[in-house]
């Protein structure tokens, strides 16, 4: 499984200072490790999904994504050739289709770290 500490988390929440308070609410689960809070990446890709949701509301773009939208793998649905995978990128949910060769290779699970990078017609991801 997968970790983040705080600082982490709070680049994949799109820089948020929020993420030590939400941590201390409950929000999601955070345990201590060697001075480090540690979260869960399965839990923290949860909590982006609930915290997009909460934000689509309120959030108006003025401009449009920008090519590299670093974010957390949520959903990984797995075929026989194609997979689907799913990457929370702070307010935005981006969906790509790769092979299923692809996918493992690259380790794509709920909770790690992505990169989707688009292109007019595709979107390649990078972990990490």
């Amino acid at each position: 499984m997968h970790y983040y500490t705080v600082s982490e988390a709070a680049v994949l929440l799109g820089g948020s200072s929020d993420t030590a308070r939400w941590a201390d609410a409950g929000r999601f689960p955070a345990t201590r490790q060697g001075g480090k809070r540690l979260i869960p990446g399965p839990d923290l890709a949860a909590f982006c999904v609930e915290l997009a949701k909460e934000n689509a509301e309120e959030s108006q773009a003025t401009t449009s994504a920008r090519n590299a939208m670093p974010g957390i793998v949520t959903r990984v649905i797995l075929g026989d050739v194609t997979a689907q995978v799913e990457i929370q990128a702070g307010p935005h949910r981006v969906v790509s289709l790769l092979t299923r060769e692809a996918v493992e290779e690259l380790g794509l699970e709920p909770g790690v770290s992505a990169t989707a990078r688009v292109k007019s017609t595709s979107v390649p991801i990078d972990v990490g």
